[in-house]
């Protein structure tokens, strides 16, 4: 079992940035892919970014391209998302996700999920 705890949601303005956090606990990190989705009102929940256990690979979906960063710390056992140049559209919930197959993240089939996160964009 791996357990996944978010942090660093909040409210910010259009045009601003926040970082968001996922802490895993519970087995060896380094084994897991990792990854970030997110739900907004009365959508499906869909895929943000991925991130490979070694880091050497990471996917982002388009709308984010260019303005959101994953990484990750493996001796820390965290992974974060950089969000810059925030819109009102990324307004959602933001869960943290992880598998030991980098191609169950990336499309949106983890196996361990956290309990999510509000991020707010005001315009």
């Amino acid at each position: 079992q791996v357990q996944l705890g978010e942090s660093g949601g909040g409210l910010v303005q259009a045009g601003g940035s926040l970082r968001l956090s996922c802490t895993a606990s519970g087995r060896t990190f380094n084994n897991y892919a990792m990854g970030w989705f997110r739900q907004a009102p009365g959508k499906e929940r869909e895929f943000v970014a991925a991130i490979s256990w070694s880091s050497y690979s990471t996917d982002y979906a388009d709308s984010v391209e260019g303005r959101f960063t994953i990484s990750r710390d493996n001796a820390k056992n965290t992974m974060s998302l950089q969000l810059n140049s925030l819109k009102p559209e990324d307004t959602a919930v933001y869960y943290c996700a992880a598998d030991t197959k980098y191609s169950m993240v990336r499309y949106g089939l983890p196996r361990y999920w956290g309990q999510g996160t509000q991020v707010t964009v005001s315009s």
